[in-house]
């Protein structure tokens, strides 16, 4: 064997080839990586934490080696984003088992799962499922659909907030790949009339992921969504989520009240959750008593209670919310207001000293009040306990690898972005989202119009008297700087 010291630069990655030499259980285990074949030779990468008899196991199989040492950390992550990234994803499994007859035989020896990247000798329906679920985490997926039709089953993956086909298996293969999903979220595989939900926990690539599971019977069979909730601390920061330095500091200041309620809206998918919990993780939990109710709970937050909604057994976000008020809380997070019942609690919690953040399904900020009214909270009730509302969309990015000029304006203008689409971003064009952002504060001007009822045209005008930017108006900011296109600020802002 013959040794280099460490590499300095860039850091090559590791050959297709190199990499089927080990299984990644080897590799990681061993802290052990072959990075490309030579002539008479291999390149091994190494660390002070690799033990000898791993190095020798690899010289006595495949014979010279050039040993290249790394640091530990760094060998560990190469190791990991180097087997993520190893060909034969999804469609390729999905080719591999089509190729088997005995349906019934691909659901015995089904292991329990350490990490999804050690999965080269289970059964094929598994190996489908943890290339299915290592694809869509490697690819940022947050939905992954697993859906029937009369002559074959369609998988899907919904990436920053649009869906793609990834692979079209044969029809044989749905209720395997259901019943394999059903065991891991530890659902009744017997029951196919009834819709069902479930969890599960995993490790891909040694980083860990949430998967909410959702059931549902149809003509041709159950479908499946599985939401996927990568735990990932740098996504709850409000500044790299997009929130403009203005914004972001008159939202602390609403965070940072002693009572009332501040509310975060937008539609399914709008990231409303993620802000609350951006929120929270800026308050001090040394000497607050920060409490949430949720369904479910995505992130487990340090220093903060959080307690799960399970309407099975007659626990709502009602029932939640009169329990937490009892428990001594300074802050209140509640995933989501649906009811008279849960947005009472929540005024009256408000009134009452504590401060309460919630989310709600508006198109915008001003209908929010609408909306509670509808509900059956009393105007003047809102008018009293409202401190500000944000209303929120993600806007997709532009992808750095391919997106081109389209249009020059003159005067000095910017230029006009639009999508091209490449390998790196899936042909779509985009790759990752940011917010925008529209926050209303409710001032001496706004509770008047709430307490009368006032349409929410007024509203908005009094907000925009105020200094609020639209969501709209938000958006542009990102077009100016050419991070995102005119087509996707018109998609997603086109209802104003």
């Amino acid at each position: 064997m013959n040794e280099l010291n460490s590499i300095s630069g860039s850091r090559p990655t590791a050959t297709a080839e190199a990499l089927r030499m080990l299984p990644y259980g080897f590799a990681r285990a061993g802290q052990i990586l072959i990075m490309k074949q030579h002539a008479d030779t291999l390149e091994v990468w190494i660390s002070e934490r690799t033990p000898v008899p791993a190095i020798a196991e690899v010289a006595r199989n495949f014979g010279r080696l050039t040993l290249v040492r790394v640091p530990p950390d760094e060998l560990a992550q190469a190791i990991n984003t180097a087997y993520s990234r190893q060909d034969g994803g999804a469609a390729q499994v999905i080719g591999e088992v089509e190729g088997e007859v005995d349906l019934s035989r691909l659901m015995q020896d089904i292991p329990e799962i350490e990490d999804l990247l050690e999965s080269e000798d289970d059964a094929p329906i598994i190996r489908m499922i943890n290339a299915l679920l290592t694809q869509a985490a490697r690819e940022g997926a947050s939905d992954i659909h697993i859906e029937p039709f009369e002559t074959s089953s369609v998988v899907r993956f919904r990436v920053d907030g649009t869906l793609r086909d990834v692979v079209r298996p044969k029809k044989a293969l749905h209720g395997a790949l259901i019943s394999r999903i059903k065991i891991m979220a530890q659902l009744d595989i017997a029951e196919k009339r009834l819709p069902q939900d479930g969890r599960i926990t995993l490790r891909v690539g040694g980083r860990p992921v949430d998967v909410r599971v959702s059931t549902l019977p149809t003509g041709h069979g159950e479908r499946a969504v599985l939401r996927l909730l990568e735990k990932d601390a740098a996504r709850l920061n409000l500044e790299t989520l997009g929130m403009a330095s203005d914004t972001l500091a008159k939202f602390d200041t609403l965070i940072g009240r002693p009572h009332g309620i501040v509310l975060v809206t937008g539609p399914t998918g709008s990231g409303k959750t993620t802000t609350l919990y951006a929120a929270m993780s800026r308050l001090e939990t040394a000497t607050t008593n920060i409490m949430t109710v949720e369904d479910p709970i995505e992130y487990d937050l340090t220093g903060i209670g959080q307690t799960q909604v399970n309407e099975r057994i007659g626990m709502n976000f009602a029932r939640a919310l009169r329990s937490i008020l009892r428990q001594d809380p300074d802050v209140i997070m509640i995933g989501e207001i649906r009811d008279l019942e849960t947005a009472q609690i929540a005024v009256q919690a408000s009134l009452t000293g504590h401060l309460v953040l919630a989310t709600l399904h508006t198109n915008d900020a001003a209908s929010a009040v609408t909306r509670l009214a509808d509900m059956g909270v009393e105007p003047y009730l809102l008018a009293s306990s409202l401190l500000g509302i944000l209303a929120q969309r993600l806007v997709r990015q532009l992808c750095t690898a391919c997106k081109a000029t389209r249009i020059e304006l003159g005067d000095g203008a910017q230029a006009k972005w639009h999508a091209v689409g490449c390998e790196k971003c899936g042909r779509s064009g985009y790759s990752g989202r940011r917010g925008v952002y529209e926050l209303l504060l409710i001032d001496d001007e706004i509770r008047p119009l709430i307490h009368r009822n006032a349409a929410d045209a007024e509203i908005l005008a009094a907000g925009r008297a105020q200094g609020m930017r639209t969501l709209r108006e938000d958006a542009n900011r990102w077009l100016a700087s050419g991070l995102t296109s005119l087509e996707e600020v018109l998609r997603v802002t086109g209802g104003e």
